[in-house]
């Protein structure tokens, strides 16, 4: 039995996976990003932030995380999973196991319910080129990740 199976057995996550603090950390920091959003708006290092409400995949609970956004059209929004490692985001994975109880967030607005929709092929290539356009530190992260991150379009129901 290699280390990374012993590990994976001990607390039942697989290899690579945030531990329990690290998720306490993450969930508290996301709190209090949504909290300034909700109070001072949604602009960070020159990105805007929406709060995306999703369910837990496993648990059920509501989750809200704050996420950067770029816009799609008049009503659209555009979210890249990029989560800075081998692994997708939670909130993504939340988002797709639960696409029906999604919601977004905007400063000084009340969730407003959404169709999430992964764009593939041109679609995700055009969306993409535009993001890093924008935000050309989207580019450099996808450089060093081994995995395609995945580009959602957010419609309002």
């Amino acid at each position: 039995m290699t280390r990374n199976d012993q590990d994976s057995r001990r607390g039942g996550r697989k290899p690579g996976s945030p531990g329990t603090l690290s998720r306490w950390i993450q969930r508290r920091m996301n709190a209090r990003t949504c909290t300034r959003i909700r109070r001072k708006g949604g602009r960070v290092m020159g990105m805007e932030l929406l709060i995306l409400h999703t369910v837990g995949r496993r648990s059920g609970q509501p989750r809200e995380s704050p996420v950067t956004w770029f816009a799609d059209g008049e009503d659209a929004r555009l979210v890249v999973a990029s989560g800075g490692g081998s692994r997708h985001p939670d909130w993504y994975l939340n988002l797709m196991a639960h696409p029906d109880r999604a919601a977004i967030e905007l400063p000084g607005g009340e969730p407003v319910p959404v169709v999430p929709r992964r764009l593939t092929g041109d679609d995700r290539a055009r969306a993409w080129e535009r993001i890093t356009a924008e935000q050309p530190r989207y580019a450099k992260y996808q450089r060093k990740s081994d995995r395609e991150y995945p580009v959602v379009r957010l419609t309002p129901r």
